[in-house]
């Protein structure tokens, strides 16, 4: 048995390592994403087997226990019997949080206590991979960046896990549906409601602004009167329009010469952003070309793409030379002149800044500079969405190393008896950087501020002819893409009307992460609450019925700068600015306090609005003498107030009772924890499955929809549970997290039938399919199309 062994995060890692490094460190075993899954709130407390209104926080952390699906158990089989006799570990998953999260906790699972190594590498060429194993340094060093995984996943399960619980009992009203609540998930579906609601509710306003054509010595310009203040009536307009025809003045002449630098490199959102504009991509079409770029065979011609900064560390500076000379060879690069010696920009605003990488565990997405000497012969293997991409990545990286782009500012004004007009416009003097975007013009180059001036001078007399009145007209906001949509929640600060509050905001990363962004907004459009309108993405009728009910409920829920505090939170653990620990505490508070809201409020809430989200099984009846008489009985001896509305609304009374009242001994089954392991405050393990094998959310009808911030939405397994037969129809339990319950045999009235294969759970349940003794099916009401086109009716 060997006393070494690397672990990798994948099969196709770990043949990149093994084509790099060969055995020279011992045997190479690859994971398949997160080979462990936090143990269910059932299997950590029996009482939490029942759905009520309370904060699901175990004692310490929750446990791990070994994930289900695909290869996993036979990968952990093998990582395990090879750990007993290994005396080093060296830990070769991806540089980031979540990388660093899945080599660990298998470590932390088994209590191995050897020597680890960390490897971090930010691209996956032989090269690369052989100077990250001879740089390696102890695991211990990257305590920061484990325990900033450890928080973000466990803060997301209680958090999800406690409010989509108590959102259910608290608003469902009996109903047996879900309503799913995420960290990261509800607030994106918040912004994405809000800007909709704006747009419909906008009412046009009508203005009008007035220009002019100025006959100065020289030639002609054109000359506007737009105020801040808009002119809302037209014969003000037409007044204006008369004071200034054949009106002569003075010209205020004011000439720049100004200079911009390149922008800056991109980062996942930014790429995202961009690409979603230009080629109307998805934000995970995105994610998945730049992965296939990074690491696909026979092309690893970038860095690591799920980046979260734009900068690049200052020892990268050497590698400018050869990765600019790489790129120039070939024929879609060589004509931009890129001079020599290269622009080298430090510090904040420019390029190479190493004060500006804290906190981050990977930078900007340039060419690889280990493979850019190959690019000629791997072109021909890129398709053209991979062409693409590496063009808009080349040509940033190309215009980091270029001068600023120097221009000729002028602005012209002419005072008409009060009454402003103004005219503007640029003439290059060196095009710099701009070269190496030959078709791209900024907006303040378009229309009138485009416009080639005449030779002006400072005082010369102008005349005012032609003058005229434009109707205008405001504008509702645009509608999202995905990559406006990602971009919102980078900048979730725009959100939060506190000023102070936005400063320190701005200094976090948002909602959620930029390997997660995209999967928490598939998400969303798997369960139907967004839908994509061309290149643009609107929320469904369900979406905007879920959205109107948690803002009732409490806007909290659907703020996306409670979770952008969150976040900052979470993210000041990897800079040491906050113990894991506070920051599950403070997550878990924000909770609480939501919780407590639910169940005030609990009588508020109109049934009706919850439409689709989650199914009525009645109308609320008035709760009966007994009930109501039980409620106050129970709330005298608690020291409680009775709820509000109970008096009338049988839900708020069963919600009481649920939480409040005693359970009966033997009422519920005893969760096995199986080969499940407790947790000390410094272990834990998150579940997390490779993009293309995980849908990221499964639908409202089930306890998994509650998608916090995660790289993809696990799989979890619930256990079986045995009905017992009885006379009449037995009560419905709350749904479980996880895999359907097995339900009677018997069909209810409009089910369709399914033929699911083996091996598809995940996509049949995020398509809507359950299960029961006897098969699968698709519950009335459920869309039927993609069935079909699978062949699975």
């Amino acid at each position: 048995m060997p006393d070494q062994i690397v672990i990798t995060e994948k099969t196709s890692q770990a043949k990149d390592v093994r084509a790099a490094v060969g055995g020279r460190y011992g045997a190479i075993l690859p994971a398949e994403g997160h080979l462990f899954d936090l143990l269910e709130p059932e299997e950590v407390s029996p009482d939490w087997k029942r759905w009520t209104a309370v904060l699901l926080r175990p004692d310490g952390l929750y446990g791990t226990k070994p994930a289900a699906g695909g290869n996993k158990a036979p990968k952990l089989q093998a990582i395990r019997d090879a750990l007993r006799g290994a005396k080093r570990v060296w830990l070769a998953t991806d540089c980031d949080r979540e990388g660093q999260l899945i080599g660990q906790e298998i470590l932390e699972h088994y209590d191995y206590r050897g020597t680890v190594m960390r490897v971090i590498f930010t691209a996956q060429d032989p090269q690369t991979i052989r100077d990250a194993f001879a740089r390696a340094r102890p695991n211990a060093e990257y305590a920061r960046l484990y325990a900033a995984a450890v928080a973000r996943r466990q803060a997301d399960q209680i958090y999800n896990l406690s409010l989509t619980r108590a959102a259910t009992v608290t608003l469902a009203r009996g109903g047996r549906g879900v309503i799913g609540v995420g960290r990261v998930k509800t607030p994106t579906l918040a912004i994405v409601c809000k800007r909709e609601l704006e747009i419909r509710n906008f009412v046009p306003q009508a203005y009008f602004e007035v220009v002019a054509t100025a006959q100065a010595e020289a030639g002609q310009l054109r000359m506007r009167h737009a105020p801040k203040e808009r002119i809302l009536r037209r014969e003000d307009a037409e007044a204006i329009a008369a004071a200034a025809e054949g009106f002569a003045g003075p010209l205020a002449v004011k000439v720049e010469d100004k200079r911009q630098g390149p922008p800056r490199l991109h980062d996942l959102p930014s790429l995202q952003k961009l690409c979603g504009s230009r080629f109307g991509w998805s934000a995970a079409r995105t994610l998945e070309v730049a992965q296939e770029l990074y690491d696909g065979q026979g092309k690893k011609v970038i860095t690591y793409p799920r980046a979260e900064t734009r900068y690049l560390p200052e020892s990268l500076i050497p590698d400018a030379s050869r990765i600019v000379a790489g790129l120039r060879v070939g024929r879609a690069f060589s004509e931009i002149p890129v001079p020599e010696p290269l622009v080298i920009r430090r510090g904040a605003g420019g390029h190479f800044h190493d004060k500006g990488l804290a906190g981050a565990s990977h930078h900007a997405v340039i060419p690889n500079v280990n493979t850019v000497d190959t690019l000629r012969e791997v072109w021909p293997r890129l398709t053209g969405d991979e062409r693409r991409l590496f063009d808009v990545i080349a040509r940033s990286y190309l215009a980091a190393m270029m001068p600023d782009f120097r221009y000729r500012q002028t602005t012209v004004t002419l005072d008409v008896r009060g009454y402003l007009f103004r005219a503007a416009g640029r003439q290059p003097i060196e095009l710099g950087w701009r070269t190496a975007f030959p078709d791209w013009q900024p907006a303040e180059e378009k229309g009138e501020e485009a416009q080639l001036l005449p030779a002006l001078r400072h005082g010369e007399t102008a005349t005012l002819r032609d003058a005229t009145v434009e109707d205008k007209e405001t504008r509702p906001p645009p509608r999202y893409n995905e990559g406006t949509l990602i971009e919102a929640m980078q900048n979730a600060w725009r959100f939060v009307a506190d000023e102070a509050l936005q400063e320190r905001l701005k200094e976090a990363k948002g909602i959620g992460t930029p390997a997660t962004r995209a999967e928490i907004i598939r998400g969303l459009k798997a369960q139907e609450f967004l839908v994509a309108d061309g290149k643009h993405i609107v929320p469904t009728d369900r979406g905007l019925a879920l959205f109107a009910v948690l803002e009732r409920a409490d806007p909290a829920l659907v703020d996306p700068g409670v979770t952008a505090q969150m976040e900052r939170l979470l993210d000041e653990v990897l800079v040491g600015q906050q113990e894991m620990v506070g920051a599950i505490d403070a997550v878990c508070a924000q909770a609480s306090r939501i919780i407590g809201r639910l169940q005030e409020g609990a009588g508020d809430v109109d049934a009706r609005l919850l439409g689709g989200v989650a199914r009525e099984a009645g109308p609320d009846r008035p709760p009966t003498p007994a009930m109501k008489g039980f409620v106050e009985s129970l709330a005298r001896q608690k020291g409680l107030k009775p709820p509000r509305g109970y008096t009338s609304s049988g839900a708020a009374c069963r919600a009481f009772l649920d939480q409040h009242a005693p359970k009966k001994d033997g009422a519920q089954a005893q969760a096995d924890v199986g080969s499940g392991r407790p947790s000390p405050v410094r272990r834990t393990v998150a579940n997390r499955r490779p993009p293309d094998q995980c849908a990221a959310d499964v639908p409202a009808a089930k306890a998994a929809s509650e998608l916090g911030d995660k790289r993809t939405m696990p799989g979890r397994k619930a256990a079986v549970r045995k009905r017992k037969a009885s006379a009449g129809t037995p009560r419905a339990t709350r749904p479980g997290k996880g895999a359907p319950e097995l339900q009677s045999a018997d069909a209810p009235k409009g089910d369709t039938p399914l033929r699911i294969p083996f091996g598809n759970k995940e996509a049949a349940l995020q398509l809507g399919a359950r299960y029961r003794t006897g098969g699968w099916y698709a519950p009335a009401g459920v869309d039927l199309v993609s069935f079909r086109e699978r062949g699975w009716l």
